[in-house]
C-alpha cells in the first residue's frame, strides 16, 4: 500500500524558496531567481495547473528559461507542492485570492512595476480572474492549454459560481475509504497514465513524473485534488471572465492527448488582444517543442515590452 510521508518535499526548481503568510490563503510557496543584471527587467510570475499532483514542477522549463533574462518566481497555489495543505474548502475564490497576493508581493519587491504572468491548465482560470479584478497590476497574461474553452457552450453562470458536485465530493471523503481512493488515484502507474494522456504519447518527462508521484506523498495532499475531482475548482462563469479581460493575453494549446477540444476560442479569435497559437504538441507544449514554444512567446513578450495603457484606462487600486 502506498504511505503518506512526512519527510519534507524536496525543493521542485532551483534558486531562492520563501513563504507568504497570509491569513486567507494560509501559507503560500514562491521560488524565486533574480540575476543582479535582471534585477530591474519586469518580473515573471507562473503558475502550475491544477491536479491530483499539481507543482511549481510543471512549469519548470519556462522558469529555466527565463533565468538570467529577468527576475521569475513561481507561485504554489493552495493546497499543492510547498503551500498550505490543510483540510479546508478550495474554492475558484481561494486560488484567485493566492494568486492576487503573489502578484502584490512581486510588486512590492519590485517598485510596484506590472508584472507578466504565465499559468498552466486549470490555474489559467484563477489568473484570468484576477487579472480582471486588479488588471492594473499585470502587464499580460499568458495562458497555457488552458481550461473553459471545451465545446460551443458558454459558461455564464452567476458571478462565482461553479460546477462542483456535491455528492462527488462526499463520495470521495466518506471515511473510512477516502485516503485508500487517493493512494490508488496516484499510484506511479496512474500518474503516468494521466500523463501519457496529457502528452498525447509516451514520451513525457521523467522528471515531472518522478516529482509529481513524490508531491502526492505528502501529508494533506489528497485535500485539494477532491475539490478538483468533484467540480468544485472550475468557474461556471469563466466564458464572462475570459471576455473582461483588458490587458493583452497570449494562449497556446496543442493538437494532441486529451486537452484537444478548444471550439470555445473561436469567441476571442478576432480580438487583437488575445495572441493564440495552436502548437504540434500536447498539453504541455514547452517541455515537447520548447523552440517553438518560445519563440512564440517571446515574440509576444517583446512586442508588449513597452506598451502601456493610458492611466486613464487604468482602474484605482
Amino acid at each position: 500500500m502506498k504511505q503518506t510521508v512526512t519527510s519534507p518535499l524536496p525543493p521542485a526548481l532551483s534558486g531562492e524558496h520563501s513563504y507568504i503568510d497570509d491569513p486567507q490563503t494560509g501559507r503560500l510557496s514562491l521560488y524565486a531567481h533574480i540575476e543582479p543584471d535582471a534585477a530591474k527587467a519586469r518580473p515573471l510570475l507562473l503558475i502550475h495547473s491544477v491536479n491530483a499532483a499539481g507543482s511549481a514542477y510543471e512549469i519548470k522549463p519556462i522558469y529555466d528559461h527565463f533565468l538570467g533574462s529577468r527576475p521569475v518566481y513561481a507561485l504554489e497555489l493552495p493546497g499543492f507542492g510547498r503551500s498550505d495543505r490543510s483540510d479546508r474548502n478550495y474554492t475558484p475564490r481561494l486560488m484567485t485570492d493566492a494568486i492576487l497576493r503573489g502578484v502584490s508581493e512581486l510588486r512590492s519587491r519590485h517598485q510596484d512595476m506590472t508584472i507578466d504572468a504565465l499559468s498552466l491548465s486549470l490555474g489559467s482560470e484563477f489568473l484570468a480572474r484576477a487579472a480582471a479584478e486588479q488588471p492594473q497590476w499585470l502587464h499580460s497574461i499568458a495562458m497555457i492549454s488552458p481550461t473553459g474553452f471545451k465545446g460551443t457552450t458558454r459558461r455564464d453562470g452567476p458571478p462565482g459560481s461553479t460546477r462542483g458536485m456535491p455528492w462527488l465530493y462526499a463520495m470521495f471523503t466518506r471515511p473510512p475509504w477516502s485516503q485508500s481512493v487517493y493512494n490508488a488515484l496516484t499510484r506511479r502507474s496512474v500518474v503516468r497514465f494521466f500523463l501519457n494522456k496529457a502528452w498525447g504519447s509516451k514520451n513525457i518527462d521523467e522528471g515531472l513524473l518522478d516529482y509529481s508521484t513524490t508531491t502526492t506523498n505528502q501529508p494533506g495532499a489528497m485535500h485539494a485534488p477532491y475539490h478538483f475531482l468533484s467540480g468544485n475548482l472550475f468557474s461556471n462563469d469563466i466564458t464572462r471572465v475570459y471576455e473582461s479581460l483588458k490587458i493583452p493575453v497570449f494562449m497556446t494549446h496543442g493538437d494532441r492527448g486529451d486537452f484537444v477540444d478548444y471550439r470555445g476560442v473561436g469567441l476571442f479569435a478576432d480580438n487583437p488582444q488575445w495572441d493564440i497559437h495552436l502548437l504540434e504538441a500536447g498539453a504541455l507544449p514547452y517541455f515537447e517543442i520548447p523552440e517553438t514554444f518560445f519563440k512564440h512567446y517571446d515574440a509576444f513578450l517583446q512586442k508588449h515590452a513597452e506598451t502601456a495603457r493610458p492611466l486613464a484606462d487604468q482602474p484605482n487600486e
